[in-house]
């Protein structure tokens, strides 16, 4: 899976995989959207808007903000995150094949990069993931999450 701008769209060319045979050989696969010239059909890539929520015991502001502007920092994927010191909220997002895909990688963030970003030993309380266009009707009809500007990490 890829991270994405919010802006871009996914690759109608799709992109190429190396995958190994059963003897080693690399062979490249193409992965992008709808079916190929032979018919055969191929993953659909789509960007999903993710909301991590997160809530736990209470950490001193300095360090919640540190450790979410290093996550940031490893993964710029990350658009914007709030945070208090028991409780933070991550929103990005992500290129997957479906919600399913977009939902697994955002419930594994917190605890694979908790060591490594010095992360609070909090819990995922909470998981919105929408697609795109969702995203931007709920925008334009005055509802749902304000755009994320300024990208960051920033108090609530």
């Amino acid at each position: 899976m890829r991270r994405g701008r919010p802006e871009a769209l996914p690759r109608a060319g799709g992109t190429s995989r190396v995958r190994r045979t059963g003897a080693g050989e690399p062979t490249l696969t193409s992965v992008g959207t709808g079916d190929d010239a032979g018919g055969v059909r191929r993953e659909v890539s789509r960007l999903w808007h993710v909301t991590l929520s997160l809530s736990g015991p209470e950490a001193p502001l300095a360090e919640v903000r540190r450790a979410l502007e290093r996550l940031a920092h490893d993964h710029p994927f990350l658009l914007t995150s709030r945070y208090a010191g028991d409780h933070a909220e991550i929103r990005y997002w992500e290129e997957a094949r479906d919600l399913h895909d977009a939902a697994a990688v955002a419930l594994r963030l917190w605890g694979e990069h908790r060591s490594t970003a010095n992360l609070p030993p909090w819990e995922i309380v909470g998981l919105e993931v929408i697609d795109r266009e969702t995203y931007h009707q709920r925008i334009a009809e005055g509802y749902g999450p304000a755009p994320a500007s300024p990208v960051g990490a920033h108090p609530f």
